[in-house]
């Protein structure tokens, strides 16, 4: 089975982070993966967006220009992004910085307010960590668990005092996903 995943927003929000974890929680797993990163020159602000392919079997195109599941942080990135997304697919945006629901009625479509739920779990920084647990209970591709070992592993021990508020996030974006009062037309 093969999983397509498209994660875009601006620089500083994360949007990276959560390919490279999804990533790296799939390989632990003994999965198939790409990760494709592209940002523009600003190191804050400016675009970035990547493209996470996981599968069981080996892995024909890296690419992904019609995501069949998209995680959307920003409004510039919901505009450029979300005409993209496969008929039938999944779109799980921040509804704390999109004050805007996507028009299209032929996808599946999640608001999670990520920057209100991180702030509510103890670090307002962690909004990625939401959108990650959303599209861990949306499509359960890897375990939470190996997540929480890649992220302790990128954290490493100068940062791990902040495991404890990203676990809590990333619980909080998997219950955001499931209450059907945080969904759009999904």
């Amino acid at each position: 089975m093969e999983s397509r995943f498209l994660i875009a927003g601006f620089g500083g929000q994360g949007v990276l982070l959560i390919g490279q974890i999804l990533a790296g929680a799939a390989m632990m797993e003994g999965k198939e993966v790409t990760w494709i990163p592209a940002y523009g020159p600003e190191v804050r602000g400016g675009d970035a967006n990547c493209a996470v392919v996981i599968s069981d079997e080996p892995i024909g195109s890296p690419l992904v220009t019609e995501p069949p599941f998209a995680l959307i942080l920003s409004k510039p990135s919901m505009i450029k992004f979300a005409p993209r997304i496969l008929t039938g697919g999944t779109l799980v945006y921040n509804a704390s910085l999109i004050d805007t629901p996507p028009s299209r009625t032929d996808i599946k479509t999640y608001a999670i307010p990520c920057n209100q739920i991180a702030e509510q779990a103890g670090n307002a920084r962690a909004a990625n960590m939401v959108m990650l647990g959303a599209l861990l209970a949306l499509c359960p591709v890897v375990s939470p668990e190996n997540i929480l070992v890649v992220l302790k592993g990128i954290l490493g021990d100068e940062k791990a005092h902040l495991i404890d508020a990203n676990r809590k996030a990333l619980e909080m974006g998997q219950s955001a996903a499931r209450a059907p009062a945080e969904r759009g037309n999904g």
